[in-house]
């Protein structure tokens, strides 16, 4: 419907100007609001070369981007009108916090211990679970959270400095359907 369109297209914009606006993100290479598969839209983004390690400050910019696809559906259509159109979002924020978390060593309580991988330790596990404490369970999930409400705000911010833009853009995809990027930075 032309509902969803609209929605699609502010919920995939969200994700554009978020990712161009963030540090250390790939160049937004298409943004598109045909429907493919399960997802109503897409925004795809290639690095320009290989990388084989990612900096924390990507990793905050990755979850930022992915976020701004919610926060913009809040901003626009108001927060009992947001869809589950961000659960895949979600999870692969989540994902990325969780990793951040309990395996590269970016949370300083933690220290450098991969607490993702620990029950398939060295003698192995003969007791099932997790070898930490509740309390170390605890320190993970509040750190997970926090990363990822960090990366909702900074959606945030920038969806609501750059409102214009959001605009624009999901415009142009109603408009157009799929923009490249370089279309995309002229609709800006």
């Amino acid at each position: 419907t032309e509902d969803e369109k609209k929605l699609t297209a502010y919920h995939e914009a969200g994700h554009a100007i978020v990712g161009l606006n963030v540090p250390q993100h790939d160049p937004i290479h298409k943004a598109t609001i045909i429907p493919r598969g399960r997802a109503l839209g897409l925004v795809l983004s290639l690095p320009e070369r290989d990388q084989l390690s990612v900096s924390l400050t990507k990793y905050k910019s990755k979850i930022a981007m992915a976020m701004g696809g919610r926060v913009a559906e809040e901003l626009i259509f108001g927060a009992d009108d947001v869809t589950s159109g961000a659960a895949s979002d979600i999870q692969q924020v989540s994902k990325i916090a969780r990793a951040m978390v309990t395996q590269f060593g970016f949370t300083e309580e933690l220290g450098y211990v991969d607490y993702a991988n620990e029950q398939n330790s060295y003698l192995g596990n003969y007791g099932g679970g997790s070898n930490h404490s509740a309390d170390t369970q605890k320190i993970i999930d509040d750190k997970v959270k926090a990363i990822v409400d960090e990366g909702y705000q900074e959606a945030k911010r920038i969806l609501t400095e750059k409102a214009d833009d959001l605009k624009r853009l999901a415009q142009g995809l109603l408009e157009y359907e799929t923009l490249t990027g370089s279309e995309i930075t002229r609709v800006l």
